[in-house]
């Protein structure tokens, strides 16, 4: 094989895994690391932590409709990723649904198309609700970030922080009976815990926030992308897909 032909495979594989994204400021080959750039004598001064408070011409507290939110957040200059992102991923679905999801951030489907759960985790997700007889014009969809994160990283704390008001005033305004937590990240931030996925999925809890009256009943469960890696944990997500539907009944909402 060419040094080409491994070049062309290389790049390739970093495709596949949504790779798409140059983070680096200097090129380096890491086939020969001995000739990159060599690091510079003094480090340039680390960057202050995003700071929670909202650097945004449009204050949340003047948000009454998710038009305003959309403005306020596309006004945001808080969050680095929006520099890096293509589209600004707002929500997708009934904004009058009872059911909420709320998963971790866009991928690069969701990045060019501007919409949540769009790609391939997005049809199984699709598969998943469609298993309770919900839909995209049963269920109301958003992220905890509303940029992609440059490769599919996971989001870092200050990012979450940033943009943590945002997803908070979003549930506000849509007050949904019932709140899906998709993934570890969104279950960590908007439960306020450290606790694991595995450990906290599959369970009721009530979610609070400053910008609710009342609790929301709220439950974690697994995200479609960790399933397609995972395909042994379907089951688990099935069980949480049951007890969804279940609370739906209960309510009078199915």
């Amino acid at each position: 094989m060419t040094i080409n032909q491994k070049l062309v495979e290389t790049l390739e594989w970093y495709q596949e895994i949504g790779i798409d994204v140059a983070v680096g400021e200097v090129p380096c080959n890491h086939a020969a690391p001995l000739r990159c750039a060599p690091a510079k004598t003094s480090a340039p001064p680390s960057p202050s932590p995003l700071a929670p408070t909202l650097a945004s011409p449009v204050k949340l507290s003047d948000c009454k409709t998710l038009e305003d939110l959309h403005r306020a957040i596309a006004a945001f200059e808080g969050c680095p990723l929006k520099k890096t992102a293509t589209n600004l991923v707002f929500a997708d679905g009934n904004p009058k649904a009872k059911v909420m999801l709320v998963g971790e951030a866009p991928g690069a489907d969701e990045d060019r198309q501007g919409k949540p759960f769009v790609g391939v985790s997005g049809q199984l997700l699709d598969r998943m609700l469609a298993t309770i007889g919900l839909d995209r014009t049963s269920v109301y969809i958003t992220n905890i970030l509303p940029w992609r994160p440059p490769g599919n990283r996971q989001p870092t704390p200050q990012e979450i922080t940033a943009c943590k008001p945002f997803v908070e005033k979003h549930i506000a305004l849509i007050q949904p009976q019932i709140l899906v937590l998709v993934g570890g990240v969104a279950m960590k931030t908007l439960f306020n815990t450290n606790d694991g996925i595995m450990r906290l999925r599959g369970t009721w809890q009530p979610y609070t926030s400053p910008e609710l009256k009342e609790p929301i009943k709220a439950i974690a469960t697994y995200h479609p992308s960790f399933l397609l890696r995972s395909p042994g944990q379907k089951a688990q997500s099935w069980q949480d897909m049951l007890m969804i539907k279940k609370a739906l009944e209960a309510a009078g909402l199915s």
